[in-house]
């Protein structure tokens, strides 16, 4: 074998555990010829069938739930959205994991600034609507939610008090991609308590008009999300 050709031959990367679920739930939802609306068995039920953990389980719901084929929600379950076509669910979790890192660059560079502009340039009614988005945020999770809703409006209310049009534009331009990431960081234990008190900091900071705190809270916050679960190497085998 010539050392051109060795040295295009690489490993075969081993499917990560939540990719295996992911194809066993798709061929479980076809087999069953499943339409929209209707429920996968419980996660408990689920997870003995398949021979694993919850927490894997719910890795692989999650992701799902990212490429819009599956509602999940605190007390009802996994509600099929829309079947996915052939391998085409693997194909995008793959996709999303590739772009994941360069998400979280792009909100270090957006977010940062925006919540420095925010401290600087914010109205006490922009600000109040900063406190709206905490208090939404705060009851979902106390209901048992995600606080996925909270979170969106936090953010949003924090770009709108930058007035920076073009970043505005910007973040819109990766806000699906932004919205991917925020339900796979909100899906994992402890962590929609601890963005709540990120958001907290954030806030604090803007309210007393403190530029460079309010950007160096919101970059810890940054950090603090993209420690999602598709990221760790960890994670490509065993529950």
């Amino acid at each position: 074998m010539s050392d051109t050709v060795a040295e295009q031959i690489r490993p075969v990367a081993r499917p990560r555990l939540y990719e295996v679920i992911v194809e066993q739930l798709c061929e479980h939802m076809a087999n069953r010829d499943m339409k929209a609306g209707e429920r996968l068995p419980p996660e408990r039920e689920l997870a003995a069938q398949l021979g694993v953990s919850r927490a894997s389980l719910s890795q692989a719901l999650v992701a799902l739930e990212v490429q819009g084929i599956l509602s999940v929600r605190h007390g009802d379950g996994a509600v099929l959205i829309r079947r996915p076509v052939g391998d085409s669910a693997i194909r995008a979790l793959r996709e999303h994991a590739d772009r994941l890192p360069e998400v979280i660059e792009a909100r270090e560079a957006l977010e940062v600034k925006l919540a420095e502009l925010a401290a600087e340039r914010r109205s006490d009614a922009e600000m109040a609507a900063i406190d709206d988005a905490l208090a939404i945020m705060d009851m979902e999770i106390t209901e048992g939610e995600r606080g996925v809703s909270g979170d969106e409006h936090f953010h949003r209310a924090i770009t709108a008090a930058a007035h920076s049009p073009l970043l505005a534009r910007l973040m819109g331009e990766i806000a699906e991609l932004v919205r991917e990431t925020r339900i796979e960081s909100l899906s994992q234990s402890q962590r929609p308590r601890a963005s709540l008190e990120g958001h907290r900091r954030i806030a604090e900071a803007v309210r007393r008009r403190d530029s460079i705190e309010a950007g160096r809270a919101m970059a810890e916050h940054i950090r603090l999300v993209s420690d999602v679960a598709l990221l760790r190497d960890g994670d490509t085998r065993g529950d």
